[in-house]
């Protein structure tokens, strides 16, 4: 089975490649959800020349047969899962926060990008290098940037930002904001004029939302 430590491991695989990032922020300034919001840089987006292909994901970034989508469902099961031969993830018990419904089968789990794929190349990525862009469609840090969700939900977001679209769940809107935030603040990631005045909103509203936010220490070219 694949603990914390080894999704670390893995995860420490990907990001040790040249990073093109905005200068990093210091976690010291960020506690909250506001404060994130207020250091996300500004930019319009252009997904010129976008492809899903342009981000490798779903990889066995460690070679332990498991790939990150399997990763993802073994950290996230409440319960000790079910895994066959191939590290295939066959049963468990799954809790999808953006609606709160809990699953037990992996078939109606989509693995979402916190921030999506196309987002991502809208705000900065489509500057990154290929190697980059794997590290990020496979982050399996400490935060939340990919996470074990309905297919209905996932479906239903695609590649919105929050200005167009939130978790169904109320209760859920806060910690999605603190998610997408941290990610991309970690990944040195930009927004738009629509979509950081739908967070600021967002971050009134969640008080003092905390932010737990591990900024890359890695920022060559």
């Amino acid at each position: 089975m694949i603990n914390n430590v080894a999704r670390s491991l893995a995860a420490a695989v990907l990001t040790l490649v040249p990073l093109l990032a905005a200068a990093p922020v210091q976690a010291a300034e960020v506690t909250t959800l506001a404060d994130g919001v207020r250091a996300l840089p500004l930019a319009a987006e252009s997904r010129t020349g976008y492809e899903r292909s342009s981000f490798k994901h779903w990889v066995d970034a460690d070679k332990d047969s498991c790939n990150t989508r399997m990763e993802v469902l073994i950290v996230e099961s409440r319960i000790a899962p079910t895994i066959e031969a191939g590290c295939k993830v066959t049963a468990g018990s799954w809790y999808s926060y953006y609606d709160g419904l809990t699953l037990t089968a992996p078939g109606g789990l989509d693995i979402d990008h916190m921030v999506p794929l196309a987002e991502a190349w809208d705000s900065g990525a489509s500057q990154w290098t290929p190697a980059r862009r794997e590290a990020y469609a496979n982050d399996l840090g400490s935060e939340r940037s990919l996470v074990a969700v309905t297919a209905k939900t996932n479906r239903s977001k695609a590649d919105q930002d929050p200005a167009t679209w939130l978790p169904p769940l109320a209760d859920a809107r806060c910690t999605y904001a603190a998610d997408w935030v941290t990610t991309k603040l970690r990944w040195g990631l930009t927004v738009d004029q629509p979509e950081a005045d739908a967070l600021t909103t967002l971050a009134e509203s969640c008080g003092q939302q905390p932010l737990d936010f591990e900024p890359a220490t890695d920022t060559s070219k």
